[in-house]
């Protein structure tokens, strides 16, 4: 008995690939197949196996999470456990920590007033928090659930007494530094609770902070269009000029070479900059239409991602290739303004949607 079977071409992960033509031959209980194909064939194959092989192994899956309604979840930040997703619900003036196996939101109340803005997981395991409606930087115990609150001293100053906390990273001390938007920067030693603020350059404006490999402190001024280093000893900020005016230099992060990575909110651009390179900056447009680049994260293979309002998309940029992939968030108006991650996931906190996202980067 003779059987002969032609294949038609089939669509996989949206790539259509040419099937060769299969020819079986029975005889009695043997089998033998013979695969007939041309020459163009198989290079027409091979090509588009491989394209899709690297298609799909380089890109992330997205999955979004729902939080409680009215949450505006703002920061997120990825718990040591490697399970727990802690995010700060703003407008509820709650911390969250997410289950992402159940989906499941478990609230943690931080007190009357209270609007959190950012939230890092510190090196003792604890989620520190800076509370913009507290004026104040706190501590949650991730075991206990204890609330530990450090106001900023008060002075009188308006910049103080209402700082409009932002962000904050520890230097290799030990010590947290943060940002407040009234045209602050200061100190947390955890280790005897003493704060200090410092007037920032120019006034209002500081907003992203991040450390360096080498423990430098550098933060971003979004009303004072620069960026800067601090001083660890005096406690001064050095200030240092991107390339374009006005770019509103919004989010900043550290790669493992100490090259600095920021978002300009208002020139629609991804900067770096290189405090050992001779040519020290260099920018490059966000694509879209509108580009209006807000968080900014560097993971451990130094790929960089940042959110783009304006394509309501998270974006990946490869330095090695200088090239940018978009991955659109299904929920419109996500307005994701940070990002932190893990291995192989790289989380959003979508203020608009009450949603968190990850992008699974790792199959």
């Amino acid at each position: 008995m003779k059987k002969t079977s032609i294949n038609i071409p089939k669509t996989i992960f949206g790539l259509s690939l040419i099937i060769p033509l299969t020819l079986v031959v029975v005889v009695a209980t043997m089998t033998i197949t013979m695969t007939i194909t041309t020459a163009e064939q198989q290079g027409s194959l091979h090509a588009q196996t491989k394209d899709n092989i690297s298609s799909i192994s380089s890109k992330p899956t997205l999955q979004e999470f729902t939080v409680p309604t009215g949450s505006h979840p703002h920061d997120v930040a990825p718990a040591a456990d490697g399970r727990t997703i802690w995010y700060t619900a703003q407008a509820a003036g709650e911390l969250a920590r997410l289950d992402p196996k159940t989906g499941k939101s478990h609230i943690i109340a931080l007190g009357k007033g209270s609007a959190p803005h950012g939230v890092i997981v510190g090196p003792d395991g604890a989620p520190w928090i800076t509370d913009g409606g507290l004026n104040a930087i706190i501590r949650v115990d991730p075991v206990t659930e204890k609330v530990r609150v450090f106001p900023l001293p008060n002075d009188g100053s308006s910049s103080i007494s209402n700082a409009n906390l932002n962000t904050a990273t520890f230097d290799h001390n030990g010590v947290l530094w943060f940002t407040g938007q009234s045209g602050i920067y200061g100190r947390l030693d955890p280790a005897i609770g003493r704060i200090q603020v410092f007037n920032a350059p120019s006034g209002p404006g500081p907003y992203g902070i991040t450390t360096t490999p080498e423990g430098n402190i550098y933060y971003a001024s979004l009303a004072g269009n620069y960026i800067a280093r601090i001083d660890l000893v005096s406690h001064n900020s050095i200030v240092i000029q991107p390339p374009t005016p006005d770019q509103g230099a919004r989010r900043i992060w550290s790669d493992s070479h100490g090259r600095l990575w920021i978002t300009e909110w208002n020139a629609g651009n991804l900067a770096v900059y290189d405090p050992a390179a001779t040519n020290k900056w260099k920018e490059w447009n966000v694509p879209g239409n509108n580009p209006m680049p807000y968080a900014i994260y560097v993971d451990k293979n130094d790929m960089v991602w940042l959110s783009d309002f304006g394509a309501n998309a998270i974006v990946r940029f490869d330095p090695s290739k200088e090239k940018f992939d978009v991955f659109v968030i299904p929920t419109p108006g996500a307005n994701v303004r940070q990002i932190l991650g893990r291995p192989g996931e790289i989380w959003g906190a979508e203020s608009g949607t009450d949603k968190l996202v990850v992008l699974k980067t790792a199959l």
